[in-house]
């Protein structure tokens, strides 16, 4: 969704999810040397 350099702050990031199933995702966020990997869930 997002593969940018970002300066310091907070960010929303909005997607489309229509062509999407429901199901669970992961997603990871990248930062100075930190990652971590979250699961989000998309229920329609």
């Amino acid at each position: 969704l997002v593969n940018d350099f970002k300066t310091a702050g907070s960010y929303v990031v909005e997607f489309n999810a229509s062509t999407l199933s429901s199901g669970t995702y992961f997603y990871r966020l990248e930062s100075n040397g930190f990652v971590d990997t979250k699961k989000m869930l998309l229920i329609k």
